[in-house]
């Protein structure tokens, strides 16, 4: 699989200002703030990609044009995250590999297959974001990060929110095969839901005083994870489908 190369130095340099944090828990926060940088800046091409099939699906021209808004706030996110990386003392490039294929269901019905991934999208993964951002936001303290956290924090809920208003629009008006075909999806977007979130999510504690720098202990993380799932996502899309 190719690999591209992610370059924000120019962007997120002029940004930089983390300073006055403990120098022991740096090598961690770049590792933690790269890995970020690399998947919000990532997000851009998905909610790219979703704008497409909203359109192509036959939904209004003001949905894509939201969710193309979305991949821009994403890039932001990733040049943050770069800004955090470059005043710790790493450098805000990646080598990234090819992304897979958005999925484009043709197995269904054109908007169940859109509503597919606005469901795995903004309803599961950007649920999530908003539920791991939002305790991390709670542990830090006041000061720049704190701010930067939070400006991604109001972006996912945004992003969140558009997927379930979605639902809530269009759900009542499914024929029986458009519902089939998403409720047939559902037990696969859980599946790969948490097998993404786990592969990114580390199996251990944090160091001592690393929510300063947004070190999240892995294995909190994994049970808000669980959480998120069985006392809002699940019952969230028990509303309008069979799960």
């Amino acid at each position: 699989m190719n690999a591209a190369t992610l370059d924000l130095r120019g962007e997120a340099r002029a940004r930089a200002f983390v300073s006055g944090y403990p120098a022991a828990l740096f090598p961690s926060a770049i590792g933690t703030w790269h890995a970020r940088m690399v998947n919000e800046h990532g997000s851009s091409a998905v909610f790219e990609a979703l704008a497409c099939q909203l359109a192509g699906a036959g939904f209004p021209p003001e949905l894509a044009d939201t969710c193309r808004g979305f991949a821009d706030e994403e890039r932001h996110h990733g040049i943050l995250c770069g800004a955090v990386v470059e005043a710790l003392g790493g450098t805000a490039t990646a080598s990234v590999p090819e992304r897979p294929e958005f999925p484009l269901h043709r197995d269904a019905p054109p908007r169940a297959a859109a509503l597919r991934n606005v469901i795995h999208i903004c309803c599961m993964s950007e649920t999530v974001a908003v539920a791991l951002i939002g305790a991390e936001r709670l542990e830090m303290p006041p000061g720049p990060l704190l701010d930067l956290l939070t400006r991604i924090y109001a972006d996912e809920v945004g992003h969140a929110r558009f997927g379930w208003r979605l639902l809530e629009q269009v759900a009542p008006e499914l024929s029986s095969a458009e519902r089939q075909a998403i409720e047939r999806y559902l037990p696969v977007a859980f599946r790969h839901l948490v097998e993404h979130e786990h592969a990114h999510l580390p199996a251990h504690d944090a160091p001592p005083d690393g929510e300063q720098l947004g070190l999240c202990s892995g294995l909190k993380a994994r049970v808000l994870l669980d959480d998120t799932i069985e006392e809002v996502i699940r019952p969230g899309l028990r509303r309008f489908f069979d799960c």
